[in-house]
C-alpha cells in the first residue's frame, strides 16, 4: 500500500480528487496523546470514523492520566483502538514516539498526530493524504475554533527580528508583511502552500518522511517539539504543506492562560533557537524574548510574569515547569 516518493514539483498534483473511484484508500494510523483528556477524547475518537481511508490503528498514548481517558478509549468498539500507557507525564514527543512504536509502520502510508481536543471532519485525513506527494512529507489542516472562526496555526522561520517585532507589537506583527513569526493574515489561510512550521495539534506525516526525519525530540517535553520536527524535516529535504480544504476543530489555548505552560512555551523557544544558531544570535534572541515578556509582565499579565521568572532560571529547570 505504501507509495514511493515521486519527483513531482512542489506545486503539482496528479492524484484524482478525494472520493474518486480511482483513488486508493491510504492506510493510516492515528496517534492521540492524552493527559487527563476525558472531557474531549470521546468527541475526538467519534470524529475519526471515515470511509475515505483505511484506519489501521487509533493509538491512544496516555501520559499518566488520573481521569477516565483510558477507560473512554478502551470502551470504543468500532475503531481499531490501541492503548499505550506511559505511566507518567512524559511529554508530547515521548508519547508520540511510544504510540508510533506500538504499530506496524511498514503496513502504513501515513501517521496522523492528533491532540485529543481536536474534532476531525470526515474527509480531513483523506484530503491531507492527497496533499502529500513528491517531497511533501508533512501535511497540516486549517484549524478552526469551536465557534468556526479561524485559528492561526502557520509560522515563519524564528528570527531575532521577528522576535523583536512580536515583543514590541504582539500579534499585530503578523499582519505586517512577513514581520512576525505567526502568520495571522486570514488571506494566507485561504490558499494551500508550503509553511516553515505549524501548530502540532494535527498533522499527517508520510511514513517515508517519518523514516527519514526520525523520532520526535523528547527533550522539549511540551511545546517547540513540532517546530523542531518541522525544521529537522526541512533540513532533510521534506516540505510541510498547508491544505485549507482539510479542516480540524481545535479547542487549545491553555498556554495563553496557564502561567506554567506559557512559561514553558517561552523557555523552549529559547532552547530550540540556541540549538540552531551561534552564541551571539542565541543570546540576542534570549534578550529579545526577555524584553517582550518583561513588557507584558509590567502590564500585569500573569503568564508573562511566569515566563520572565522561567527565563531567568537555568534552562535545565524546564521540566519542573511541566510537572
Amino acid at each position: 500500500m505504501r507509495r514511493a516518493a515521486s519527483n513531482d514539483c512542489e506545486d503539482s498534483h496528479d492524484r484524482p480528487p478525494v472520493g474518486s473511484g480511482d483513488t486508493p484508500r491510504p492506510g493510516v494510523a492515528v496517534v492521540i496523546v492524552t493527559y487527563n483528556s476525558a472531557a474531549v477524547l470521546e468527541s475526538c475518537l467519534r470524529s475519526l470514523r471515515s470511509d475515505l481511508v483505511q484506519l489501521k490503528a487509533v493509538v491512544v498514548a496516555d501520559n499518566g492520566s488520573r481521569d477516565d481517558s483510558l477507560a473512554i478509549a478502551k470502551a470504543v468498539s468500532d475503531l481499531p483502538i490501541v492503548t499505550v500507557e506511559l505511566g507518567r507525564n512524559a511529554g508530547y514527543a515521548a508519547a508520540i514516539n511510544a504510540g508510533v512504536e506500538a504499530i506496524d509502520v511498514a503496513d502504513l502510508d501515513a501517521v496522523m498526530v492528533l491532540n485529543p481536543d481536536c474534532v476531525v471532519r470526515s474527509d480531513t485525513i483523506a484530503r491531507l493524504w492527497q496533499a502529500l506527494g513528491g517531497r511533501r512529507g508533512i501535511a497540516v489542516p486549517r484549524l478552526v475554533n469551536p465557534d468556526g472562526t479561524l485559528q492561526p496555526s502557520l509560522r515563519r522561520m524564528p528570527t531575532v527580528r521577528r522576535a523583536l517585532a512580536e515583543a514590541l507589537l504582539g500579534a499585530r506583527a503578523g499582519r505586517i508583511g512577513s514581520l512576525g513569526e505567526l502568520i495571522s493574515d486570514p488571506a494566507s489561510y485561504a490558499r494551500p502552500g508550503p509553511a516553515v512550521w505549524a501548530t502540532g495539534a494535527a498533522m499527517l506525516v508520510s511514513t517515508e518522511a517519518m523514516a527519514a526525519i526520525g523520532p520526535w525530540d523528547e527533550s522539549f517535553l511540551l511545546y517547540s517539539e513540532e517546530t523542531e520536527f518541522a525544521l529537522r524535516a526541512a533540513d532533510k529535504g521534506w516540505t510541510l504543506w498547508y491544505e485549507p480544504s482539510a479542516v480540524v476543530e481545535h479547542t487549545g489555548g491553555e498556554s495563553a492562560t496557564s502561567p506554567r505552560l506559557g512559561a514553558l512555551v517561552t523557555v523552549n523557544k529559547v532552547a530550540l533557537f540556541r540549538r540552531r544558531h551561534n552564541l551571539v544570535m542565541a543570546g540576542a534572541y534570549y534578550l529579545v524574548l526577555l524584553l517582550g515578556e518583561s513588557l507584558r509582565a509590567l502590564m500585569g499579565r500573569r503568564v508573562a510574569r511566569a515566563a520572565v521568572v522561567a527565563l531567568l532560571r537555568p534552562v535545565g529547570r524546564t521540566r519542573v515547569l511541566a510537572d
